[in-house]
């Protein structure tokens, strides 16, 4: 199991980890500064590996703070791992994934946090974006890096396959082939319009968890899947009751 790194924006690092068996890459963020914040933990069993990768950049006690989208075990299932491994480190979620999980799984109390708090790592603002049920979970989040304009958005754009770190290739039509296979998202009519509101941040780079990360026109992809989703809700909305 090798994790690579890739620096994808200044003080900004990819950490990245191909898996075989789902045919999947996992990818972790570090935003590096005086305060370090690492965004997914990973699995358990991938902690030797993406921890080896962070001590290549900064010192494990370093670390400040660990977020992640939603409670996945490919999100935090290394949780308490990191926890243990950087004395200094807090976990920080949304108010309601605190509430109904992690306060109870942590190791050490989290830090709830409400749409737009913002985490600063020195020169780097970490802004919390709470998107419910986008692309599942209840307690779902994403997290925008406010000088970079980096959008860490989680599942969106899952694509599976052995990718390069970064592209300017088309990625919509990948995530939806992925959506045909694995049926992860929640359909729902919040879906389009919180990916919009997402694209209204005017990123400059989207960096998700299982697929390069996009250099192109972040705004148009953003749009251009929540359109995606909205054809598929509809088509699905009429298949449900053309069944009654």
């Amino acid at each position: 199991m090798d994790t690579t790194i890739t620096e994808i924006a200044p003080d900004i690092y990819r950490l990245s980890t191909y898996l075989d068996e789902p045919n999947l890459i996992m990818n972790q963020f570090l935003v590096d500064g005086e305060e370090p914040l690492l965004f997914h933990t990973g699995q358990r069993a991938l902690f030797p590996s993406v921890s080896a990768a962070v001590g290549r950049l900064i010192p494990l006690d370093r670390l400040r703070w660990i977020t992640f989208g939603h409670v996945e075990a490919d999100e935090c299932g290394a949780m308490n791992s990191w926890l243990a491994a950087a004395p200094n480190a807090e976990v920080a979620h949304g108010a309601m994934g605190c509430f109904v999980q992690v306060n109870d799984l942590a190791d050490r109390m989290p830090r709830p946090l409400q749409y737009g708090d913002v985490m600063e790592t020195g020169t780097r603002r970490v802004r919390h974006l709470d998107t419910p049920h986008v692309p599942h979970g209840w307690d779902a989040g994403l997290i925008f890096e406010e000088t970079t304009q980096t959008l860490f958005c989680g599942d969106l754009f899952t694509a599976f396959g052995h990718h390069p770190p970064a592209t300017e290739e088309e990625i919509v039509g990948p995530a939806i082939a992925a959506e045909d296979m694995g049926n992860a998202t929640c359909l729902s009519p919040a879906l389009g319009p919180t990916i919009r509101g997402l694209a209204d941040l005017e990123p400059l780079l989207l960096a998700p968890m299982h697929a390069p990360v996009f250099t192109g026109d972040c705004v148009q992809a953003l749009h251009d899947l929540a359109q995606a989703y909205e054809e598929r809700l509809a088509a699905e909305t009429v298949r449900y009751r053309e069944a009654e």
